[in-house]
């Protein structure tokens, strides 16, 4: 049995999350609330809410973690050509709330509904607002047809979802996220949940231990917590082309 999380925004240790080989892996609490304090103090722990509307908030932190590091970044040859040739803008924090509610709907295959539900999503915009998470929109003829969220703590970055309404505009905006997070010395993207998606864009698996163990690291130090420059990377990968 899993435990039921007190009023205080605290964790039972990672290592007593569950590993079943037919169930749930990594599953480690239930309830709390998705206040910016709990959250915070989840990612630093390399924990993350997700549940259904109909569920209590879950908390997991599965046993391996796929993780990209920026440098490690790898696009097939068809997205390097889309990167340096496609007519497309990348943008960063102009449409946070937009972003999450595309990834809100997205369908996906497998899933019936979504994990990233109206409490959610508002406890996401108000990190955004506390500076801490962040968008990266792709735009093409001033329409957003793709992006990803995620929540930046110190050098590490927790990519929570992605969409995509136009070919390879979900992938372009991870190139970016890429760019940006070289740029500012980031060390890991955790991308949560294994998937060959991801895997074949250069993420890879990694121990819990040796995950939880880089967090450490990461998240002791960084920039202040703070809105991202529209358009910081606007260009970085034609011209890294």
């Amino acid at each position: 049995m899993i435990p039921w999380l007190p009023p205080e925004p605290v964790f039972p240790p990672v290592t007593a999350a569950l590993i079943e080989p037919n169930g749930p892996n990594g599953l480690l609490a239930a309830g709390g609330d998705l206040s910016p304090q709990r959250i915070l103090a989840a990612y630093r722990q390399g924990i993350f809410p997700w549940y259904s509307a109909d569920e209590p908030i879950l908390w997991w932190s599965p046993d391996p973690r796929m993780v990209l590091i920026p440098e490690e970044f790898s696009p097939r040859r068809s997205l390097a050509k889309a990167l340096r040739n496609a007519d497309y803008e990348v943008r960063l924090d102009t449409a946070f709330a937009e972003v999450v509610a595309a990834c809100a709907t997205a369908p996906r295959e497998g899933q019936g509904g979504t994990w990233i539900t109206a409490e959610m999503q508002a406890a996401y915009r108000r990190l955004h607002e506390l500076g801490y998470a962040h968008s990266v929109e792709t735009w093409i003829a001033g329409r957003l047809v793709g992006g990803l969220y995620g929540i930046a703590i110190g050098r590490a970055f927790y990519g929570e979802s992605m969409f995509a309404r136009a070919a390879d505009a979900s992938k372009i905006a991870l190139a970016h996220l890429c760019v940006y997070l070289r740029r500012r010395g980031f060390g890991i993207i955790d991308c949560q949940m294994e998937t060959a998606h991801l895997a074949s864009l250069g993420a890879r698996t990694i121990p819990r231990r040796d995950f939880v163990a880089r967090l450490a690291t990461l998240t002791a130090d960084g920039d202040a917590p703070g809105r991202w420059p529209a358009d910081a990377v606007r260009d970085a990968c034609r011209r890294a082309a």
